[in-house]
């Protein structure tokens, strides 16, 4: 595949794992998961989500963890809650940003958004040639 492929491949693995992770989210809240409550819960974080992957030029390099996985899961995590806090959304007895949603969001979305670049990138390493294999490691 060639990496305008992988960039669209990417975004589209990105965008599902956020909204699963909008589900996962809402689910074990008990909350329905309804088009709108799933949006509700995921548009915040897609949208930090939109801004580092324009800000990283993850189309060019998508299975990249830096900068391109690392300021995806970054942004996606700070402007995510930015945006939950600014919007009312999450409010837990007067406290805004509960501290261990900000944890819980923090991992999860790290695993997701950082995980599958790395299986990716070690069946791409183990189906690679071996020639290519060993020039990339003499490169390194």
């Amino acid at each position: 595949m060639n990496t305008r492929t992988w960039g669209w491949l990417a975004a589209v693995i990105d965008v599902v794992l956020i909204v699963v992770f909008a589900l996962i989210g809402r689910s074990s809240h008990g909350e329905g998961n309804s088009a709108l409550g799933v949006w509700t819960t995921a548009y915040p974080f897609l949208a930090g989500w939109a801004i580092a992957y324009v800000t990283s030029g993850a189309w060019s390099r998508p299975l990249r963890f830096w900068p391109t996985g690392v300021v995806a899961w970054i942004l996606t995590v700070f402007v995510g809650m930015a945006i939950r806090v600014a919007t009312g959304q999450g409010d837990v007895d007067g406290n805004p940003l509960p501290i261990s949603f900000v944890i819980v969001a923090t991992i999860v979305l790290g695993v997701f958004l950082l995980g599958w670049r790395a299986v990716v990138r070690g069946i791409l390493r183990l189906r690679a040639p071996r020639s290519r294999q060993d020039a990339a490691a003499t490169d390194a």
